[in-house]
Order: structure tokens, then C-alpha cells, then sequence
């Protein structure tokens, strides 16, 4: 009854979503957390479970569910291993339509300056936004070496061993003619008026010709192809982003061992239950993460007492994904002493 009273009264999207920033908090203080990042770059990636009941934002992917439906469990994660957002999105729907939502929304002490992504997190249209919001897109592109690279129309590489690899040409005078219709776009998703999936839908809907989508498309090849070739050129760069994806992914062994119950299969339907659903995911994973943060903090805090024994540059490797020692299952006492002590009847329920 206390659980079901909790949950009623207290499990909202708005008191989660406060306690999962409060932790965010935490974690972004601690001296570990350092080693990891500076809280600055984050990841964004989906995590696809079954839901065996029907519910409208279920969808078929026999690649993943078979003959069943199932949810995505899109997930934001800074690069001190902290969630910072979740959300509840359909598994046909390409990543890249939500990848801003979270970001836009982050009220934590996180300054998110540089975000990355798989391939599906990416389009044009995602790096023309980031561009435009003062942010780095970072995605790690599959077959790199098969995109176009764009130069704008008129103009020359005059770099020889390059040059021919430009085949692709862009429309610069239309970015200049609708820059004040993308301005007006990009303010008003800074603000809030709008949030970015909602802005990204309505444009996939309108047809190619719109200039708008034709301008933001534009100035997203430019800002791709500059993209390309610092990548190509810096595998300190690749690094980076291959370290940062790594993070997400390990947190999604950590969320997928935590998510036990029912087999990992989500059985609300309603949309407002599958969303606390994933919030209460992501608190309990932040929770687990500040709790292995804190301890390996002070192991380690109490070996350099003895003998200084590890640096920056080692902490850097040490995860807090780990869960081999968490007990997922809880711990129930019973008094059996009690329990034999007992004669007679149990007593009257006065309410009967």
C-alpha cells in the first residue's frame, strides 16, 4: 500500500525529472567526476525493449522485437557517465528527430558545448541546428568515406589533393534569402516556445520543395563537410567521440541489468507510464553511478595514504558502470524467531 501510495502521489514526470538533476548535481561535483570530463560533452543513444501489451507507441521491428512491438528508450549521457534525460520514443522514428530534446531542456549545472551520436542521431538538418545554437555535432558516421563533400557554388578548393573529392555544390544564395526565417527557428527553439522533435516532425511532413528545409539542408552540408574533414584528419578527434559512445553504451548495461523485472519487457501502455517508466530507470542508474563513484573515490583516497598510487591520467580508465556487486533483487528480513514464538490465532483486523 506504501508503494502503490508513493508512486500515485509522488512518481510524476516533473518530481522524477527533479531528483534525476539533483543527482546530475552531485555527480558533477565530485572530484572523479573530473577525471572523467568537465561535463561539457554528452551522447545521446536509443535502447529498444518489447511491449508485449498494445499501446499506441509501440511499433513493429521484426529486426529487434520479432514478431512483437517495442518502445525506444532514447537516453542522453554526459561524460562524467551521469544521464541527464530520457525519453520514450517510437523504434521506427530515426534518433536524430530527438536528439536536441533533452539537450534543450537540460536544467542541470552541465554546459553541454559538444554532443555526439551513431549514425542514426545524424542528418543534415541536425548539424545545421547545432551549428546554429552555438553547439559542436559530433556523430560517428558509418562509411564515412562514402560521403559527398560540399563546397559553395562558385567557388574553387585550391588544395590539389583534395580538390576532386568536393563534387558536391551548395546553394549559398538560398541560405542568405531564408537566414532570417532560420534565425526565427533556431531562437525559438532556444527559448522553449517549441520543442525540436515537434519542429523537426512538422518539417519532415512538408514537402522537399520548401525552401525553408532546402536552406537549413544547405547550410547543414557545409557544416557536415567541415565536420568530415576535421574527423578524418584527427584521431584524437575519433578518439573522443569512440570514448564518449563507449559510455553510453556501457550504460546501457548497466540499465538493461536494472530493468529485471518482467523479463525487460515494458508492460504499461499508457505513454505517461512508459515515460516515468524510463525516468525511474534513469534515476536508479544515476544513483548506482554516484554510489560507485563515491566508493572508488575513497578506495582509492585511502590507498594514497599509504603510497601515492594513482594519477589523472589512470582514473580516466576506471568505470562506474560496474554492477557485479549490486543486489538488484533487495534484501528482505523476516523474524523467524517471531515467527516460532507465535500461538494461537493471529490477531483480529479491527477494520473487518
Amino acid at each position: 500500500n506504501q508503494l502503490a501510495w508513493c508512486t500515485n502521489w509522488y512518481l510524476r514526470d516533473e518530481t522524477l525529472q527533479k531528483a534525476i538533476n539533483a543527482l546530475v548535481n552531485y555527480q558533477y561535483h565530485q572530484p572523479l567526476s573530473k577525471c572523467w570530463g568537465g561535463g561539457i560533452l554528452s551522447s545521446s543513444d536509443g535502447q529498444r525493449f518489447p511491449v508485449p501489451v498494445r499501446s499506441r507507441t509501440a511499433a513493429a521491428l521484426p529486426r529487434y522485437f520479432g514478431y512483437g512491438r517495442g518502445v525506444t528508450f532514447y537516453s542522453w549521457t554526459s561524460d562524467q557517465f551521469s544521464q541527464y534525460g530520457s525519453k520514450v520514443i517510437p523504434s521506427t522514428v530515426r534518433d536524430a528527430t530527438y536528439v536536441l530534446d533533452a539537450i534543450l531542456d537540460n536544467e542541470t549545472e552541465l554546459d553541454i558545448v559538444e554532443h555526439v551520436t551513431d549514425t542514426l542521431g545524424y542528418t543534415e538538418l541536425i548539424f545545421a541546428l547545432f551549428d546554429m545554437l552555438g553547439m559542436q555535432f559530433s556523430p560517428r558516421i558509418r562509411d564515412i568515406g562514402d560521403q559527398t563533400l560540399y563546397r559553395i557554388k562558385g567557388t574553387k578548393i585550391p588544395l590539389k589533393n583534395i580538390g576532386s573529392l568536393f563534387k558536391g555544390t551548395i546553394n549559398f544564395d538560398l541560405i542568405k534569402r531564408k537566414w532570417d526565417d532560420m534565425l526565427r527557428v533556431v531562437a525559438s527553439l532556444k527559448l522553449g516556445w517549441v520543442t525540436a522533435s515537434l519542429f523537426i516532425g512538422k518539417l519532415k511532413s512538408y514537402p522537399q520543395q520548401n525552401d525553408l528545409i532546402k536552406a537549413f539542408n544547405e547550410y547543414g552540408r557545409l557544416i557536415k563537410t567541415i565536420f568530415i574533414l576535421r574527423y578524418v584528419s584527427s584521431e584524437e578527434y575519433r578518439r573522443k567521440i569512440g570514448v564518449q559512445l563507449n559510455k553510453g553504451e556501457a550504460l546501457h548495461d548497466l540499465r538493461q541489468f536494472l530493468i529485471f523485472a518482467n523479463e525487460g519487457k515494458i508492460w504499461k501502455s499508457q505513454p505517461d507510464d512508459q515515460a516515468d517508466q524510463t525516468s525511474c530507470l534513469t534515476l536508479l542508474t544515476n544513483a548506482v553511478i554516484i554510489w560507485n563513484t563515491r566508493y572508488i573515490q575513497a578506495i582509492t583516497e585511502q590507498l594514497d595514504l599509504y603510497e601515492p598510487s594513482f594519477n589523472d591520467e589512470d582514473l580516466k580508465h576506471v568505470s562506474p558502470c560496474r554492477f557485479n556487486h549490486i543486489n538488484k533483487y533487495g534484501k528482505y528480513t523476516f523474524n523467524v524467531e517471531e515467527g516460532l514464538n507465535r500461538r494461537g490465532l493471529r490477531p483480529f483486523n479491527e477494520g473487518a
